[in-house]
């Protein structure tokens, strides 16, 4: 086999402008790119999909609708960033309305809404005294393990212990997509809440990431393995070449960067290397299910389920009352997520069903048409977004985010501190990536 080609980003070529690499097409790439080519420089993305968006990936092959397999929303609309993004690519958004919730527990039984709302403060009461308890602690320890040792000595009911299961899973472990034992006690909660309405796309969260790769010079199908930098700049070789630039920016996955199929050259400093390890890449799957007609409650948006295990199909987002068509969606986080990579299409749509007939009856139809995603089996992605880990803080993500020798940078939602695990801290990070490369 001969060797690959060296394509070079030279001077030259550039017509004097600053070249700079981008790796990875999601939304930090994107916004970085778009930022550093209408700044006037000279930029190539590496893309190992055959697709940009990475972990914006908006599906339209059951029936023509848009379904988004990986980010589905706009978490907070009041800080500015993304809807106003929405708006330059007239992108529609419908609203999530949290509180048109129904519950059932893990017999099918429907809670009425004295019940959830004693559920939903009983359990709020609890995570702000366990906070407080943990504020006490020496050492930092997993979620799981500070409500063992807090509960220890109470005796819950197994219909408490199923309550409480059902709101660490849906509340906890599907927002940070981990189990409670995966979760540092003392920031699992990390970053600024965004006020604003909670919303998703009904024709995609692609518009906003096709919107900014208009233009824009994408190389796709490059699978990076080896990033070597130093005082002329950087190399960055593929399985199809090798590309060199005055900058590289580094915004490929956390569960990439963990997993070692990239070769630093020199390796990354040990304190980058370190934040790296310390630092959680989490699992938040999904299961589209389209059905010939609605046999659920039309006006709710959330489906919950009290799994007799902890975290077996204890979500569903009604997309009749946000889209109008018979479609539910599935989530699964953590371990149980895992789990199901390992199964086949049928078993998973077997899996979600018995729970669905447990709640709807044994006649209610089969799906026509489904859609599954495996986040962690992806090696592009290794995961779905980044979390705290036992002993990891904050300043982990700072510390991935700093630039090496003003010629490796680096972003993502993993490096923003202030909004992680969301396409906002990716879009921002993008942002400000960029403005370091030109202050450089």
């Amino acid at each position: 086999m001969p060797p690959p080609t060296k394509t070079l980003l030279s001077v030259g070529e550039s017509n004097g402008r600053p070249t700079t690499l981008v790796l990875g097409a999601g939304m930090a790439g994107l916004a970085a790119a778009r930022t550093l080519t209408d700044a006037g420089y000279a930029v190539t993305i590496l893309e190992a999909r055959d697709r940009i968006g990475g972990r914006i990936w908006t599906n339209r092959t059951l029936d023509g609708l848009a379904l988004d397999l990986g980010a589905s929303w706009i978490h907070g609309t009041d800080h500015p960033a993304l809807p106003t993004l929405a708006r330059r690519y007239n992108a529609t958004t419908v609203m999530t309305d949290y509180d048109r919730h129904t519950v059932y527990d893990s017999n099918g039984r429907l809670l009425d809404d004295d019940e959830l709302e004693e559920m939903e403060e009983a359990f709020a009461e609890l995570l702000e005294e366990l906070q407080e308890w943990g504020e006490e602690q020496e050492d930092d320890l997993s979620l799981q393990r500070a409500l063992d040792q807090f509960l220890q000595g109470e005796s819950l009911t197994a219909e408490e212990r199923r309550q409480l299961n059902y709101a660490i899973n849906t509340t906890l472990e599907h927002e940070f997509a981990a189990d409670a034992a995966q979760l540092s006690l003392w920031y699992f909660d990390e970053g600024e809440e965004i006020e604003g309405d909670d919303v998703i796309f009904p024709n995609g969260y692609d518009q906003l990431t096709s919107g900014l790769a208009t233009g824009l010079d994408v190389r796709l199908g490059q699978v990076v393995q080896r990033v070597a930098y130093g005082a002329d700049g950087v190399e960055v070789t593929t399985a199809q070449g090798t590309f060199t630039a005055d900058y590289a920016l580094v915004t490929l996955p956390l569960g990439v960067l963990q997993s070692g199929d990239i070769d630093f050259a020199p390796p990354l400093p040990p304190a980058k290397q370190e934040a790296i390890g310390r630092l959680g890449m989490g699992l938040l799957n999904k299961l589209y299910l389209r059905f010939p007609e609605v046999f659920w409650e039309e006006e709710s948006h959330l489906l919950g389920y009290m799994a007799a295990e902890k975290g077996q199909w204890g979500e569903w987002l009604n997309l009749y009352a946000l889209l109008g068509e018979p479609v539910l969606l599935g989530f699964n986080a953590g371990s149980y997520g895992r789990q199901l990579e390992t199964l086949s299409d049928e078993q998973i749509i077997a899996s979600a069903m018995q729970v669905l007939r447990t709640i709807y009856g044994a006649d209610i139809p089969n799906p026509t048409s489904h859609l599954i995603t495996r986040w962690a089996t992806d090696p592009f992605a290794r995961g779905s977004y980044s979390y705290l880990a036992p002993h990891a803080t904050p300043a982990d993500r700072t510390t991935l985010a700093e630039p090496i020798d003003e010629v490796l940078f680096f972003a993502g939602e993993a490096t923003w501190a202030d909004a992680p695990a969301t396409v906002h801290g990716a879009y921002l990070s993008g942002l400000h990536a960029a403005e370091l490369i030109q202050n450089t």
